[in-house]
């Protein structure tokens, strides 16, 4: 009856509607530098529901963004957010962003490049930042965020990175879950989805293990991904999910490799 238990609470939500997987794009980062278009619609057809977009999208004119668009309308994509290094915080760099977001749906300006900062006061005055872009965001519907690295479980003057920016943001700031990351340093995942409810909106479900690091699969490395990911859809609001894989083109292939990362998602969350 226990290990029934999580099935029978995943039939329920598969009731009421899965949350959705997709695909960080940078997983594919060498076929979109070829193709963008082609390996969008590749990718669609695979059987993602959703793409994040990485920040080479901030060189596309308006029209570029209608054409991308046009693709995931096509395959049946959506695109819910983007990755972007911190200076689109700044006026210009918000108004392109906003504006290219909007037109291919995207309601999250994710921050995934802070810049660098110095002890805790830094960390903080980029929390500022995030705050200042969510104030500018919120009346438009959208959201910014930030995706956490390695460096942001490190402690520093006795605080972790991710605390001190969790603590000084408003709740609509998404923290959006980067778990090979968190896997890496050995900190606790589920002591962060429980210490956040409600706003890891999106998760990049990234693999690592201590013998082989980013090279594994996703599914194929750390064994407790179902269990983490019903944490998350029980507390964290997870609105979809993205896998990242970094290292395809050195194992057999990028596109290879999201595939099989998929099919080892639709084994683990049938």
């Amino acid at each position: 009856m226990a290990a029934a238990a999580p099935l029978a609470a995943r039939a329920a939500l598969n009731a009421a509607g899965t949350v959705p997987v997709g695909l960080e794009l940078y997983s594919v980062r060498g076929e979109l530098a070829k193709d963008l278009l082609g390996t969008v619609a590749a990718v669609g057809r695979m059987g993602y529901q959703v793409v994040e977009f990485y920040s080479p999208y901030m060189d596309w004119t308006p029209d570029r963004a209608r054409e991308v668009r046009k693709v995931l309308d096509d395959v049946g994509l959506k695109c819910h957010s983007t990755h972007n290094n911190a200076s689109v915080l700044g006026a210009d760099g918000l108004k392109k962003a906003i504006e290219l977001n909007q037109i291919i749906g995207s309601k999250y300006i994710i921050i995934a490049s802070p810049p660098r900062a110095t002890g805790i006061d830094g960390w903080k005055a980029f929390a500022d930042q995030l705050t200042s872009a969510s104030a500018q965001l919120t009346p438009m519907g959208m959201a910014t965020g930030f995706h956490n690295h390695l460096i942001e479980w490190k402690a520093i003057e006795g605080k972790r990175p991710m605390d001190v920016i969790a603590a000084n943001t408003p709740k609509d700031v998404v923290l959006q879950f980067d778990v090979g990351t968190i896997l890496e340093s050995g900190e606790d995942p589920f002591a962060w989805v429980a210490a956040n409810p409600g706003r890891i909106k999106s998760v990049h479900c990234k693999d690592w293990t201590p013998q082989i690091g980013y090279n594994a699969a996703f599914g194929e490395g750390y064994s407790q991904w179902n269990r983490l990911l019903d944490a998350i859809e029980k507390t964290g609001g997870v609105e979809y999910y993205l896998i990242e894989q970094e290292t395809g083109e050195a194992n057999g292939g990028e596109l290879p490799m999201v595939r099989r990362c998929l099919e080892n998602w639709k084994k683990l969350r049938p």
